[in-house]
């Protein structure tokens, strides 16, 4: 089975030291509303069947744009929070095969990508992972095959 599963880091939000709340609500800045806007047309062509978020309202406005286009649930799934790599990559790695996006934060994107690379899937690009970016993970009966860097949408 053969499935693209996009990774995502949240698009750019305002300071973490500027911003006096929990950090799990941070909000995107209005450079991050429009990445969020912007990933629909990048990611719908893809034709995802699901949208996992971290639950951080980051990453939750990130891909809601992108949800509503598509019609489908949002789902808010702890093993992408921040902090929890490697949940995160168990995670992916029983999403492989399936053409899914999946929006974390840096740390677990970074730690990912590294961790295919260590493991030898062909990686596409430079090791990146700028805010509203993202990474395609191609999948080959179930196995990471290749990891092709994709740009923010919008970086003004």
């Amino acid at each position: 089975m053969n499935g693209t599963l996009l990774l995502v880091r949240h698009a750019h939000a305002g300071s973490r030291h500027d911003w006096d709340g929990d950090d799990h609500d941070r909000p995107l800045s209005p450079r991050g509303e429009r990445q969020a806007a912007a990933l629909v047309a990048l990611l719908a062509p893809f034709s995802p069947q699901r949208v996992l978020t971290s639950p951080y309202e980051r990453c939750v406005a990130t891909v809601t744009p992108l949800a509503e286009h598509l019609g489908v649930a949002l789902e808010r799934v702890a093993e992408l929070e921040e902090g929890r790599s490697g949940e995160a990559i168990r995670l992916l790695g029983v999403l492989a095969g399936e053409t899914v996006v999946a929006c974390s934060h840096g740390d677990v994107v970074q730690d990912t990508v590294l961790t295919l690379a260590e493991r030898g899937v062909a990686i596409d690009g430079a090791e990146r992972w700028q805010k509203g970016s993202v990474w395609a993970l191609d999948t080959h009966e179930g196995r990471f095959v290749r990891a092709s860097y994709l740009p923010p949408p919008d970086r003004s």
